[in-house]
């Protein structure tokens, strides 16, 4: 499961544009019939601003600059009908209105530009991202497997999520992490997380002396980062689902702890002795501790980055998961995934503030029993 919205539109769909032009044409027909048939002593031609204040509110810069250009016409009319076009107080009506008109397209030109140029790298960044986050195959040796990604709304830059899992000799072996800061620095440096791991993973190397090989990666890449990005990290869990045995296998390096849902039931499984974050130090396998956990084929496996926990609804509560997982105690990973994701949405009132990654993994009982 993939769940991303598109990159920013440069403008308004033209048939909205066109539905609501009719409201600023009206409003400019209903000032200058009111102003021309009152006295000459009423003035209603300052209405006339807020014509291109309202088109700017939905189209662009070019028909709020008609719309201006319509406006000034329309005060030129009514000073021209009341037969006082040179006096002082048409001419300031006129240079007024001009004036605002001009404001207004300018600043929805520099808006339109702001999203063209928004546009363009969130399309970049989704297209690198999409590279680097291969689906996940819903079975691998004796796993099923869902992982869903989804993305933030689209004024939110792409964050550096990312997870990975590849077979290994006994076992399945997953990744998932996240990259402190946002957009292209931190997609790259997923990738090159991702590279080393998937490198690494083949070797079948222990499981501290892979975190040891992605933390010496990652700390090396960010030493010969421009210093603007030198201070970042990456928070990753690195585990093994075990084909032997009814257990995981885990490394866990500041992210936050898996979880394992069984009959409304969730277990998180905190780690006694946490590993810093990678990138912080250039590490030895020795600051890895591995601990093991229990994971039955009645069991499903929760994997996720902070965008869950940290996403709030209007109150600034956070989102909890633990509570959702136990209430809904839904043992198909499809289905789970499928859940947490309608209802983040529906918490946050839509849109998500940060990029969000999950993995939901069981093991069938005709796999255990092999």
């Amino acid at each position: 499961m993939r769940v991303r919205r598109g990159p920013l539109r440069e403008g308004r769909p033209w048939r909205l544009s066109h539905g609501l032009v009719g409201l600023p044409l009206a409003l400019i027909v209903a000032v200058t019939a009111l102003d021309i048939s009152s006295p000459t002593t009423i003035h209603l031609g300052p209405f006339l601003v807020a014509a291109p204040a309202l088109t700017a509110a939905f189209a662009g810069a070019r028909l709020t600059g008609v719309i201006g250009a319509l406006a000034v016409a329309a005060q030129i009319l009514i000073g021209h009908l009341h037969g006082g076009l040179t006096t002082a107080n048409h001419e300031a009506q006129i240079a007024a209105l001009f004036v605002l008109s001009v404001l207004v397209t300018v600043f929805r030109y520099a808006r339109d530009r702001h999203q063209r140029q928004l546009s363009q790298v969130r399309s970049v960044a989704v297209a690198a991202q999409q590279v680097l986050l291969w689906p996940l195959p819903r079975r691998i040796g004796r796993l099923r497997i869902e992982s869903a990604y989804i993305a933030a709304e689209e004024e939110a830059e792409i964050g550096g999520d990312l997870y990975a899992a590849v077979p290994v000799p006994g076992g399945t072996r997953l990744v998932i992490g996240d990259v402190r800061g946002k957009g292209l620095p931190a997609i790259g440096e997923a990738a090159a997380l991702i590279g080393a791991f998937r490198g690494s993973a083949y070797r079948n190397l222990p499981l501290p002396a892979v975190a040891a090989h992605l933390g010496n990666s990652v700390f090396w890449n960010l030493a010969h980062a421009p210093e603007e990005y030198s201070e970042s990290f990456v928070t990753a869990v690195v585990l093994d689902v075990c084909d032997d045995g009814p257990r995981i296998e885990m490394v866990n390096c500041g992210h936050p702890p898996p979880l394992v849902l069984r009959n409304g039931r969730v277990r998180s499984l905190e780690v006694t002795d946490p590993a810093l974050p990678l990138g912080l130090t250039a590490p030895l396998e020795s600051d890895y501790k591995l601990e093991s956990f229990a994971f039955g084929p009645d069991e499903v496996l929760l994997l996720y980055t902070d965008g869950v926990i940290e996403t709030r609804d209007r109150s600034g509560a956070f989102y909890p998961l633990t509570d959702r997982l136990a209430q809904w105690n839904e043992p198909d990973p499809a289905a789970l995934v499928r859940r947490l994701h309608d209802d983040l949405l529906r918490y946050a009132g839509g849109n998500l503030s940060d990029d969000v990654a999950v993995i939901a993994i069981t093991r069938p009982p005709e796999y255990a029993a092999r």
